[in-house]
């Protein structure tokens, strides 16, 4: 009995273990056709909500303000992220504009002096980026302290620099338009309204290369105006900062007739900033951008008739297409106050300077209240940040989730973190959940690179990550001992070195990509795609260029008076790269330029798969599809060239047609 039993229980065993030794088998048979992807349900997704991960550290803001006679509110403007409004000095802080305004970058806010109920926000960021500076849809008005909203007009200008209301008449509004950034424009200008922002007149204008950067109102005689005009361009591989229209107008009336200052001011200037003293409406001061024995801070004590260079200290000029704001101080007119990477303070009447220690570098804007000039309000790339001693004590900025990131990546973890580069500041590595009440600075890590980084890495066993910095910068950091690796391919600093005698040439957002099929092959790429198989200790170029590369296009990144080298003007740079999920060494690249590539081989061969007719462009992003081989799809744009036209291709057979 016991035999049978037994036999029985190996004849089952048997039989259960039969289509295993099937499948072995069966190996080397054609596999059954993949079922087709199921039909997306837009339905099904409904009940997801976005949730707010953080980092709560403040991102770049080029406009704030406080509220006359309310020394707790106050209001900043991000590039991005919307106007902010905090009703405890900086404590908490809430967004205001969400779901109300159609772009998020602001230009510029003010606060009726005689009415704090009445808001303007002028749109489109000011401080023109070589990277990316997003543009804005006009004015927007509020008259219930930012609770409503309403789009006022000037929708074409795309780039407000100041807003000015008259201190008694909130009827009465100035707006300075920077204008298009990219290419001539008749809509820039000084505008005003006398009814509320209901109508429009452009009383001001240069031409259509040059914008309003900078307008000041006289408090004690609200007819005279001080306006600051700025010829400027931004090519994708150049910023022009400069030229016969850069100018300083005045106007006594009202803003109906303007007369040009000149007595004093050099022959060629830049980007300017101007303001006005409330403390002396005699006092003028005027940061100027012009070659550099005659750039600085100039002063005029007779209302702008005549001018005089009172500092040259570079301090105040540096990057000057980035900074160039100047704030005379309300009731001192020997103190004056410029913005540059730092904030700079004179107290002798703009003779000497020194610096301010502040919350992050890269100052933008500056409120100082007019009844107490030790309470202010300053906006620069880590937020809003307010102080009642005149800047030796500052509220924090971790407390306003209004980053700005280039680009994000997630692992397969559980939770998964997700990974991503915050403008001026580090890269991040953030969990995307946690046991207890919220996440916290608790859940996040500085990560690899700085703030312009892609983050690759293992997804399934993150433990090494590898991050890039501007100028072809790259590191790998080791979690297990936070221990972090510079493994450049060719260390060079190439500070304002033209591109065209670099060895290789990095875009800022440098693409770096682990291998779907290998995560220990990392991809970094510059003009040419290089591979590492060792963690960096030896790189490989499999790639010939794969951009135009067009010489007349790689000189210095600006001029005529100011170069500018940290490598946002890079040009004929790889913009994109991907490997495809499906085919292992068949990877695809985009350039800054508007060129597609595609090798089938791990770059051993490669094809120029440019869409016929597709114009120079940048190739925004590729993604190739996860489930079909050979399809893929491109997402181009020419902003840069003043063309906002909407750019997206799709192919299904390797690019050869689109």
């Amino acid at each position: 009995m016991k035999q049978h039993r037994l036999l029985f229980l190996l004849f089952a065993l048997l039989f259960l273990c039969a289509p295993v030794f099937a499948q072995k088998k069966s190996k080397s048979e054609k596999a059954p056709m993949a079922n087709p992807s199921p039909a997306f349900d837009a339905t099904a997704f409904k009940a997801l909500k976005w949730r707010n991960i953080g980092p709560f550290r403040g991102g770049r803001s080029n406009a704030v303000s406080g509220v006359v006679g309310h020394e707790n509110t106050y209001y900043t403007g991000y590039t991005g992220g919307g106007v902010w409004r905090t009703d405890d000095a900086g404590l908490n802080w809430r967004n205001i504009s969400d779901g109300a305004f159609k772009t998020g970058s602001v230009g510029d806010i003010a606060v009726s002096e005689s009415d704090p109920n009445v808001v303007f926000v002028g749109m489109g960021e000011h401080a023109v980026r070589g990277v990316m500076t997003s543009y804005g849809d006009g004015v927007y008005k509020s008259e219930d302290g930012g609770a409503t909203w309403k789009n006022v007009g000037l929708e074409k200008t795309r780039h407000i620099s100041d807003v000015i209301i008259h201190p008694q008449n909130p009827d009465v509004i100035y707006v300075a338009a920077q204008g298009a950034l990219h290419g001539p424009s008749p809509d820039r200008g000084i505008y005003k309204s006398t009814d509320g922002g209901a109508t429009w007149r452009k009383v001001l204008y240069v031409d259509e290369n040059t914008g309003a950067s900078s307008l000041s109102i006289d408090a004690n005689n609200p007819r005279v105006l001080y306006a600051a005009f700025w010829q400027h361009r931004r090519l994708p591989w150049k910023v022009e900062s400069g030229g016969a229209g850069s100018s300083i107008w005045k106007s006594v009336d009202g803003g109906e007739t303007w007369n040009k200052l000149a007595e004093g001011l050099p022959a060629e200037m830049g980007k300017i900033g101007i303001s006005v003293s409330r403390a002396n409406s005699s006092r003028v001061y005027a940061i100027v951008e012009a070659e550099k024995s005659k750039a600085g801070l100039y002063r005029s004590d007779d209302g702008g008739k005549r001018w005089a260079l009172l500092s040259n200290d570079n301090n105040l000029t540096s990057r000057s297409w980035y900074y160039m704001e100047v704030f005379a101080d309300p009731t001192d007119a020997n103190i004056v106050y410029v913005l540059n990477a730092p904030m700079m303070r004179s107290i002798d009447g703009g003779k000497s300077f020194s610096s301010i220690d502040v919350g992050h570098g890269d100052t933008h804007d500056l409120w100082i209240n007019p009844n107490n000039n030790q309470n202010m309000i300053l906006g620069d790339d880590g937020g809003g940040e307010v102080s009642f001693n005149a800047g030796q004590s500052w509220s924090t900025l971790n407390n306003q989730p209004t980053a700005q990131f280039y680009r994000v990546n997630v692992d397969q973890r559980f939770p998964y973190r997700v990974y991503g580069g915050q403008q001026d500041n580090t890269s991040v590595v953030i969990n995307s959940r946690n046991n207890g009440f919220g996440i916290t600075d608790k859940d996040w890590f500085e990560g690899p690179g700085c703030e312009c980084a892609y983050i690759a890495f293992d997804p399934r066993n993150p433990v090494v990550m590898y991050g890039g910095c501007y100028q072809g910068s790259i590191e790998s950091l080791d979690t297990r001992t936070m221990e972090r690796k510079d493994i450049m391919q060719y260390p060079s600093l190439n500070l304002a070195n033209p591109p065209k005698e670099m060895k290789y040439r990095f875009n800022w957002n440098a693409p770096i990509m682990a291998s779907p099929h290998d995560p220990s092959v990392i991809y970094h790429a510059g003009n040419v795609l290089f591979k590492t198989t060792d963690g960096g200790l030896n790189w490989e170029a499999i790639s010939p260029d794969l951009t135009r590369n067009d010489t007349t296009k790689q000189d210095v990144g600006g001029g005529p008076l100011t170069n500018e080298g940290a490598g946002g003007e890079n040009y004929n740079t790889i913009y994109y790269a991907l490997e495809s999920p499906l085919e292992k060494g068949l990877i695809y690249t985009g350039s800054d330029c508007g060129l597609v590539h595609l090798t089938f081989d791990g770059g051993k061969t490669w094809q120029n798969i440019t869409p016929a007719g597709l114009p120079e462009c940048l190739i925004q992003s590729i993604e190739v599809s996860p489930h079909s081989k050979g399809v893929a799809y491109i997402s181009a744009s020419r902003y840069k060239f003043n063309d906002f036209s909407s750019l997206t291709y799709k192919t299904v057979d390797y690019g050869k047609t689109w």
